[in-house]
């Protein structure tokens, strides 16, 4: 198969890659540019580990092939820390006890984060559907909840 150059923003830089017609957004992400906070779980887009966000919209990278990213911007949980440190989303989830075993979190951070985006204070329901798409065998989604809960409406976002 034939190599397509693609133009994209990962993180607020712009890139220039050849990749593959089959090669995944996550496949690129964590082998091409060692990315490898976003996770690699089930590749059928039912676990949510590999959220990104892509023009401000969250995606399961594992569903979108390089090739459709050419001329997006994504970001991924890398691309959240400011220049104080870990975004106001990140320390929410870990004064929260809303990061256990991890693997979910950074896909959970990035929904959470995308929702606040959008919707500074949105209500419990709206939360607990913002995360629907993400898997958590840990914490329950309580902890993740209240997380979140406690950065909206702060205006850090």
């Amino acid at each position: 198969m034939a190599a397509k150059l693609i133009h994209l923003v990962i993180n607020d830089r712009e890139y220039d890659i050849a990749v593959q017609p089959n090669e995944t957004l996550v496949d690129m992400l964590r082998d091409r540019f060692g990315l490898t906070g976003t996770k690699k779980g089930c590749g059928l887009g039912d676990c949510g580990s590999c959220t990104v966000i892509m023009d401000g919209e969250t995606v399961n990278s594992c569903l979108v092939l390089a090739v459709q990213a050419s001329g997006r911007r994504i970001t991924t949980i890398e691309g959240l820390e400011t220049g104080e440190g870990l975004h106001p989303v990140q320390r929410a989830f870990i004064e929260h006890g809303a990061i256990q075993c991890g693997f979910c979190s950074p896909g959970m951070i990035l929904c959470a984060k995308n929702l606040l985006d959008k919707n500074p204070e949105p209500t419990e329901g709206e939360i607990r559907g913002a995360i629907s798409g993400n898997l958590c065998r840990c914490t329950g989604y309580q902890k993740i909840v209240e997380a979140v809960q406690a950065v909206a409406g702060r205006g850090d976002i």
